[in-house]
């Protein structure tokens, strides 16, 4: 968590169940689906105004985007059990230029990114410093 309280995480998606551009269109969405409970503590942990990476995941492999949170955990109405949660999403930008999963495992400051060492999992916590690394890599030609 940085000194204003704002946290940052990395969210995975299959662009061709829910991409980047549905979010813009939507302007906003449920998370839902998330079955995986170390992905379900994280979801619990997010903030309205946290900071969030929009990666495209399958072919991609790329963060594409920065979304933010814009309403905390609830329980998600896609589940039969009250113990799943979603939050609510919404776009912020794109990125100049997507970065690659290939080029986060080259950049050696990237190397704790829970991407990296856990690839599967779906939501995660990013720290300040790795988020902005990825959005400073995002402007490089």
């Amino acid at each position: 968590m940085t000194a204003k309280g704002k946290n940052h995480w990395l969210v995975k998606q299959e662009p061709e169940d829910y991409s980047w551009n549905d979010l813009v269109r939507d302007g906003k969405t449920a998370w839902t689906g998330v079955r995986n409970f170390q992905a379900r503590n994280n979801l619990r942990e997010m903030k309205p105004g946290d900071a969030v990476l929009f990666y495209h995941s399958g072919k991609e492999k790329s963060v594409v985007a920065i979304a933010e949170v814009a309403r905390a955990a609830y329980p998600d109405p896609t589940a039969d059990d009250e113990s799943w949660i979603a939050v609510d999403m919404k776009p912020v930008k794109a990125l100049p230029r997507a970065v690659s999963l290939a080029d986060i495992r080259a950049n050696a400051k990237l190397r704790d990114l829970l991407l990296v060492r856990q690839s599967r999992l779906s939501v995660m916590p990013v720290s300040k410093e790795d988020f902005d690394e990825i959005v400073k890599m995002s402007r490089a030609k």
